[in-house]
């Protein structure tokens, strides 16, 4: 009787034993996940330019860290002749727990200045090379593909 007694207490300890040590491992996933999520997945932006009667369009992907991740872009124009445009790309994530699967996301920024303006880019605030690619004939904004290979 003694010993079923000691048996139990044992298996009781080492149930609470494995369930610290699980959420101790947990806890240092989710704060190694959290660490990822900030960091940009690319340090080039490639987004496709449109140039008609005097708006700029923008059309581009990003890859982000979870499919959680929401993409939200604006322009924002500093007069100076030329004047300068960047794109500030911010990313929204209000998940706790989300796979981490890198996910493209689609933006699209529409801005009013002239022809030769000067365009940079942002994502979460850091500066990224902005690469330009001049649409195909007839292609427009609402149906933009960019094939890169690398």
């Amino acid at each position: 009787m003694v010993g079923a007694a000691v048996l139990f207490g044992v298996v009781i300890l080492g149930m609470f034993g494995y369930a610290y040590v699980k959420n101790q491992s947990m806890q240092k996933e989710t704060q190694v996940s959290s660490e990822a999520q900030d960091e940009p997945m690319t340090s080039t932006i490639t987004a496709k330019h449109f140039f008609e009667n005097g708006t700029h369009t923008i059309v581009g992907e990003v890859l982000l860290p979870t499919p959680c991740d929401l993409l939200e872009a604006e322009a924002i124009v500093r007069e100076s002749s030329p004047e300068q445009v960047t794109i500030a790309l911010s990313v929204i994530n209000h998940s706790e727990v989300c796979a981490q699967v890198v996910t493209t996301q689609r933006f699209r920024v529409d801005f009013e200045t002239s022809e030769d303006a000067q365009i940079n880019a942002t994502l979460r605030g850091e500066s990224m090379k902005l690469n330009l690619i001049p649409p195909a004939k007839g292609e427009t904004p609402d149906d933009f593909e960019i094939f890169i290979k690398g």
